[in-house]
């Protein structure tokens, strides 16, 4: 019953309109910003490496590798290969193709989140919810988005990561799914509940560690099967454009599940990654804006080209036909689509070394990723609730999340993944709505940013000088954190 429900509403949300809205949208930031995406690689790159967190935001490079840690997760490596599972090896091209222009998508709604932030218990605090509010003056809009971004990070989309976990260690280690779940609620509800912090600091540092080793191990299946280039990224464009004969009858589905999957990891455009990018103190809003850009490039262009790569160049897939339920091509019998693909993938270059370090890897990039899942349900709980029963709302709030964790843990793929698309679906529609909306504010700050390079300095923003209204920190100019604090004592 539930499974057919689930079923249901991820039909109407994803229906061609959402695909055709979102690549629009996408076209629509390019051109207006002159593709920024492309003029603005070399600033983004700089930016990486400069600016300083204080007391109340993170810097650049620790906002990015926040949003990365959300990122880098069951969507790179389980995600890309259901893409390829039911949208053939065309998706893999439509991913690359969303992404690059979905990097405009996520400069816009992080500029915003940077433009529209606001000092909370001395930490800055923003995203869709905020930009709304202060940006449009539809709080019931707010209001909306803040309750559908709860409603997607703590309950519809933890099930993908904890069911990519538990999938992993059955293939590898033989492990129940049952007990699976239960490992992972344990350890991520001793996180949650302020417990141990140490945990989530070591996944911090785990993970990029794990995503080095992660593409050292695709190079080396690449590198083993190198004769096969040609082959490969000729299958990948050929089944984009229903050019190959095998793969010519699923057109549809390849473009559909290459946006989906390359939405899933990239984020651009749900309105996710406005969350870290403001935190990050900057003396302009378009630094974090070009700086977020960059992020879904260093996510889908290495992680995700990496596993799509891997399940190609060795043939460890199959494709179903999604309408028909045909099966295309049937290399693994009896493999679920989701990670392990990926398993069986470095197993053919390492025996018996691929399922576990598959299993392993996606432990630690899921964990980090429920974890991000969870701030930034907290962050939009924070804002409905501002009363003194925010204790109890936060309670109740960890309990739901570990609930739908270890349901989706037990649960099919399937069904988690279906579960885990309508919440991203319903996000990227309200998002992309409200960044249309207020595009303005954001293109204004790009200009601005641009002319002061062009002036050899090293720019700084101020609202009042364009009439954005309700920009507080940025009223009369950029005031670094030592000197308010100085100016408040």
């Amino acid at each position: 019953m539930i499974e057919k429900l689930v079923e249901t509403v991820n039909g109407w949300l994803w229906s061609p309109f959402l695909i055709a809205f979102i690549v629009c949208c996408g076209l629509y930031f390019s051109i207006r910003t002159r593709f920024l995406q492309i003029r603005h690689v070399k600033e983004m790159v700089r930016l990486v490496t400069m600016g300083k967190s204080s007391e109340a935001g993170v810097s650049s490079f620790q906002a990015l590798t926040m949003s990365l840690s959300g990122r880098i997760g069951v969507g790179n490596v389980a995600g890309t290969a259901t893409g390829i599972a039911y949208g053939g090896p065309g998706a893999v091209f439509w991913m690359w193709v969303i992404t690059f222009i979905g990097a405009a998508t996520a400069y816009v709604e992080s500029t915003l989140a940077q433009i529209y932030k606001e000092e909370q218990d001395g930490q800055y605090r923003g995203g869709p919810a905020f930009y709304i509010e202060k940006g449009l003056g539809w709080k019931w809009f707010a209001v909306v988005i803040a309750a559908a971004i709860i409603l997607s990070m703590a309950v519809l989309m933890p099930g993908i990561q904890a069911n990519s976990i538990a999938d992993s260690f059955s293939n590898a280690f033989g492990i129940p799914k049952l007990v699976t779940g239960i490992f992972v609620i344990a350890v991520l509800g001793f996180t949650i509940f302020g417990g141990v912090k140490r945990i989530a600091k070591t996944a911090e540092i785990v993970v990029p560690f794990m995503a080095v080793v992660y593409l050292l191990v695709a190079i080396a299946i690449i590198a083993a099967n190198i004769e096969k280039v040609p082959d490969v990224f000729g299958l990948i464009f050929k089944s984009a454009f229903g050019a190959d004969q095998v793969f010519g009858g699923i057109l549809g589905s390849a473009v559909m599940w290459g946006v989906k999957r390359g939405l899933y990891a990239n984020e651009a455009g749900q309105g996710t990654g406005a969350h870290p990018a403001a935190a990050a103190e900057v003396s302009h809003p378009a630094k974090q804006g070009l700086v977020q850009a960059f992020s879904i490039y260093l996510d889908v262009f290495l992680i995700v080209t990496a596993t799509a790569l891997m399940i190609l160049f060795t043939g460890q897939y199959n494709v179903i036909n999604e309408k028909t339920g045909e099966t295309i091509v049937e290399n693994l019998k009896g493999v679920e689509p989701g990670a392990g693909y990926t398993q069986a993938a470095v197993d053919t270059l390492f025996p018996g070394f691929g399922s576990a370090f598959i299993a392993i890897a996606l432990f630690f990039f899921a964990f980090t990723t429920m974890y991000a899942y969870y701030y930034i349900a907290e962050t939009n709980l924070a804002y409905l609730v501002r009363s003194e029963k925010r204790g109890t709302a936060f309670f109740a709030l960890k309990l739901v999340f570990l609930a739908a964790t270890f349901y989706g843990t037990v649960k099919t793929a399937t069904t988690a993944w279906a579960m885990g698309d309508i919440g991203l679906g319903i996000m990227v529609w309200l998002n992309l709505i409200a960044i249309l909306l207020l595009f303005k504010p954001a293109y204004m700050a790009l200009k601005d940013y641009e002319e002061q390079l062009k002036q050899g300095k090293d720019p700084e923003f101020n609202a009042s000088k364009y009439g954005i209204k309700n920009a507080k920190f940025w009223e009369n100019g950029y005031k670094r954190w030592e000197e308010k604090k100085e100016k408040a004592l």
